[in-house]
């Protein structure tokens, strides 16, 4: 390490700040931990006023302050700065969080901030980290003494100015990412109500249960499309049946389009004891944790809340898949509201969905629809590849390993 390093407690630089509020009227936002998605707040807790506010909410923002969340494996950061002083009186935050006030003619906030997002600072925060409470975290006796590294003020400049232009890169790219997901969306409900742009010209519409659509599509259930399977589970006692080659699906495995990894795999003597499904099937979670759908890419088994969709021939499965996720929160409802909401196989097999008759318009949707997809795709990986970048750097920065004193900004 090049540089002096300062315990938090250090009046000459920081002030660990303690609980009390000042008296407000109206109302204020509440920030908890679960407010803050690493250093951007996502949703307040809710508003609250002076006289009824939950206990918790009971720390002050300071200018020049810098928040972090106290409990172990927790990466929850906010500071309040001159470039955001109007929100020090508009939120009121959680106990959970403790408060570091800078001395900005030695320290910069907003260099405290990348400090304690570091994977440095949150291992040392973690291995610090009390037994006392349910939740291991750090009181201000454990804060007082944790050393910083502290390079001087221009420095400290110009570690900010990286460490946030790539962050404005990820934020960049959130924005792309959010309003491609919105393009999807709509063009979902275009071309499930005027088919593929191939096939409109003259084409009328017709009113159904589900909406309008082409006159010349039909309303079919899911049963009339293909064949469903209701997964199954063979016995976790029997070893036999595990530790193979087969992919094992559960809706944990459901995250993309396609299934990638399985976190389990069946042998073919477990294959005895469940079906298995070609590759292409749909897949669909029918209990708690309804409307995620993937589309296997070979041969599986799944699990019992998992509703399979063996499609015909005439039927394109990459269509299926996409007006299913056009129809999810319908799968939802239709499941009912009650605390434990379940689509059980001969409900599932009702439920209704517009079809076009030729596969060519199904397939002609569906690839609109996966031209969409990839670019979201594309976008994420940019997304992954900046957080990458900010990981490294922050962690190359904090220890000196980089060192950016002669960079003229």
């Amino acid at each position: 390490m090049f540089w002096q390093t300062k315990k938090l407690g250090d009046k000459n630089y920081f002030e660990i700040l303690g609980s009390g509020i000042d008296k407000f009227e109206g109302e204020k936002s509440y920030l908890s931990t679960s407010s803050i998605e690493k250093n951007i707040i996502k949703t307040p807790e809710g508003k609250i006023t002076y006289q009824e506010r939950p206990s918790r909410a009971n720390m002050q923002p300071r200018l020049n302050s810098v928040w972090f969340a106290r409990m172990k494996d927790t990466i929850k950061v906010y500071s309040f700065t001159k470039e955001n002083k109007d929100e020090i009186n508009k939120y009121i935050l959680s106990t959970g969080f403790a408060g570091v006030l800078c001395n900005t003619n030695k320290v910069l906030p907003k260099y405290v901030e990348k400090i304690f997002l570091s994977k440095w600072f949150n291992g040392f925060k973690n291995a610090l980290a009390s037994d006392k409470a349910i939740q291991k975290s750090l009181n201000n006796e454990d804060i007082i003494n944790i050393k910083i590294p502290l390079p001087p003020l221009s420095e400290q400049q110009k570690i900010v100015y990286i460490l946030d232009s790539i962050q404005d890169a990820i934020r960049t790219q959130e924005k792309i990412i959010e309003k491609t997901k919105e393009l999807n969306k709509s063009m979902m409900a275009d071309l499930f109500k005027y088919g593929g742009p191939s096939f409109r010209k003259g084409r009328k519409l017709k009113k159904t249960e589900i909406g309008e659509i082409p006159e010349n599509w039909e309303v079919v259930t899911i049963k009339n499309i293909g064949e469903v399977v209701t997964g199954t589970t063979p016995s976790t006692l029997v070893k036999d049946y595990w530790n193979g080659d087969i992919p094992f699906v559960t809706p944990t495995d459901i995250t993309k389009k396609y299934v990638e990894n399985t976190e389990r795999y069946i042998s073919q003597k477990g294959l005895q004891k469940a079906r298995l499904l070609p590759k292409d099937s749909i897949l669909v979670t029918c209990i708690a944790s309804i409307g995620k759908i993937s589309i296997t890419p070979k041969p599986c088994i799944s699990n019992q809340q998992i509703n399979a969709i063996i499609c015909k021939e005439n039927i394109d499965n990459e269509y299926i898949y996409y007006v299913m996720n056009h129809m999810s929160d319908r799968l939802k409802m239709w499941a009912g509201q009650t605390t434990s909401p379940i689509v059980k196989k001969s409900l599932f097999e009702k439920f209704i969905l517009p079809l076009p008759k030729d596969k060519n318009e199904q397939r002609e949707i569906a690839e609109i629809l996966q031209t969409i997809d990839q670019k979201i795709e594309i976008e994420q990986k940019k997304k992954a590849l900046y957080e990458e970048l900010f990981r490294t750097m922050l962690n190359k920065l904090m220890t000196g390993e980089i060192r950016v004193d002669n960079l003229k900004l």
